[in-house]
């Protein structure tokens, strides 16, 4: 049986990832997983999540070796919409909005979306700036804060270093930016109504790869 290897940490929860694909679960991805998941046999490498600063990151060469050697290699989300932005002409296919926005230079930075979380549960710890973008968007267009509004607290979120980026931190960055009736309120809203676009591109991705593993003879589906 042909295996189907996804990396995969804080985007998206195991249990929910497993209720769309089954297939092997290993945590984020750092230099070396992916040649390690081909020379276990896997026919297909779901790159969603992967380190970026306290570990060595995925190297593209290792990405190129595994579509050389006919593994189909898939990236979303996080790590694996960086990297997929960068190697889509050389055979690994993207998949998402966060992809989409790293491939058409909306995004540069892996800043965007980077976080930290805890190793033991797979819980973020901070918020994502790119998730962060999302939620202005819908908060703005809601009419939970005005576009002035939008633009202070992207900058001040912008501003604040990626470990320590959650929406009060982000709002006290903002300081007289916006008013403290605009704070409490964007602030209430959020607990229930902020976006996850890592998660819903993670999603997207294991929905692709359980749709390609149907064509491909031995896969685990």
């Amino acid at each position: 049986m042909q295996r189907i290897i996804v990396f995969l940490g804080p985007s998206l929860d195991r249990d929910s990832a497993e209720q769309i694909l089954s297939a092997e679960y290993h945590p984020p991805a750092k230099r070396g997983d992916l040649l390690r998941a081909v020379e276990d046999g896997a026919a297909i490498i779901g790159l969603i999540d992967g380190v970026f600063h306290q570990e060595s990151a995925v190297a593209h060469r290792e990405i190129l070796a595994a579509v050389k050697k006919g593994v189909k290699v898939v990236g979303a989300s996080s790590m694996g919409a960086l990297r997929a932005a960068e190697m889509d002409t050389l055979g690994m296919t993207g998949i998402g909005e966060v992809y989409r926005m790293y491939k058409s230079g909306e995004l540069i930075s892996d800043d965007e979306v980077a976080l930290v979380f805890d190793p033991e549960t797979g819980l973020s710890l901070s918020e994502p700036l790119i998730n962060i973008r999302f939620t202005l968007r819908e908060a703005e267009h809601q009419g939970m804060i005005t576009p002035q509004d939008h633009m202070a607290l992207l900058s001040a979120a912008q501003s604040v270093f990626y470990p320590q980026r959650t929406y009060s931190r982000i709002v006290s960055a903002a300081g007289g930016a916006i008013s403290s009736e605009t704070q409490e309120r964007f602030l209430s809203w959020v607990k229930l109504h902020s976006c996850d676009r890592k998660r819903e591109d993670a999603i997207a991705a294991l929905e692709y790869i359980r749709g390609i593993a149907k064509a491909i003879p031995g896969s685990k589906k």
